[in-house]
């Protein structure tokens, strides 16, 4: 949520950033899931930290799209979830559960909703930036009951993971060992230096994981901020933003053993990783484990399809 902010921010100052090889879609000229599967699952999302920012890039937002998610969210700022569910409504479903460790905890509430923590914020750290204190000022304090992800029974048959809590990344985590022994994508903000005070960084985050069976598949664009008293305007693009601050990163469960995956779940993976981000080579290599399990034979006529595709796209944009 962040990245919102940070994008409007400098898009006031005239600026606009420019991502490096972002995550992105299915590209429009791959052959939809059915055209490889002989029936094409619906894909359960749980979304923690659901409030909506405005330019519909939730990462299973494509799902959606395509009719083949149905999402569960939660969302805290109750104003805001109530939005959520007027503007999708049936059959996803969005709850005003802060999503924790299960204790009472405070909720620190920001002039901007979406950075509202858990976990304070770390003044003097954001103050160290340009453009990052003003967006992250609390303006209220109140307790708020959080629920461990299983703890609600709403979220048991998820199959899609998306976190995006500000910091409280790693108590969502900790908070639900059974939907993680059952999802197949983690897709979480994770950040490098410790914006909020005491919060878990991407190394924990990674650590827990990988101790849940998650391999790290890859890394949305890292996001950055300039050291005051340098502004952004001061420095060329070419050497502005270096410090790394945050970023989103996506797990698969048994990444690096697709086999131990059953068919319906490898179905479900396929679904997800060629609607949501276009990964078609590690599509190539799920689909080729699901044919060793039931016998089909559409990952080759899959990789010939990405190739073609591919080497068009190269083409066009050469």
């Amino acid at each position: 949520m962040l990245k919102s902010l940070v994008e409007r921010a400098i898009h006031r100052l005239g600026y606009r950033l420019v991502p490096i090889e972002p995550l992105s879609a299915l590209p429009s000229s791959m052959s939809p899931p059915g055209a490889f599967l002989p029936s094409v699952p619906i894909i359960n999302v749980v979304d923690v930290g659901a409030m909506f920012a405005g330019d519909g890039r939730e990462p299973y937002s494509a799902l959606r799209d395509a009719g083949l998610a149905r999402v569960v969210g939660f969302e805290p700022v109750a104003e805001e979830c109530e939005k959520l569910n007027r503007r999708f409504g049936p059959p996803h479903r969005y709850l005003p559960y802060a999503i924790g460790d299960g204790t009472t905890r405070r909720l620190h509430v920001c002039n901007e909703s979406m950075t509202s923590s858990l976990y304070e914020p770390n003044t003097p750290l954001l103050s160290s930036f340009d453009g990052l204190e003003a967006v992250v000022r609390v303006v209220r304090e109140v307790p708020i009951e959080t629920r461990r992800l299983d703890d609600v029974p709403e979220a048991a048959e998820g199959d899609f993971l998306k976190i995006d809590v500000q910091g409280a990344e790693i108590d969502v985590l900790r908070g639900g060992p059974r939907l993680l022994a059952r999802a197949l994508v983690v897709h979480t903000e994770v950040e490098f230096a410790p914006l909020y005070r005491e919060q878990a960084l991407f190394a924990d985050v990674d650590t827990s994981l990988r101790a849940s069976g998650y391999g790290l598949f890859t890394l949305d664009e890292i996001h950055s901020r300039t050291y005051l008293p340098l502004r952004d305007g001061d420095l060329p693009p070419s050497r502005r933003f270096r410090q790394a601050l945050w970023t989103d990163a996506v797990y698969v469960r048994h990444l690096f053993e697709l086999e131990r995956l059953n068919p319906g779940e490898l179905a479900r993976l396929f679904v997800i990783l060629h609607v949501s981000y276009g990964a078609t080579d590690l599509c190539a290599r799920v689909l080729e484990c699901l044919d060793a399990k039931t016998g089909t034979a559409t990952a080759k006529d899959y990789r010939a399809e990405a190739i073609t595709v591919e080497r068009v796209s190269a083409s066009t944009h050469s």
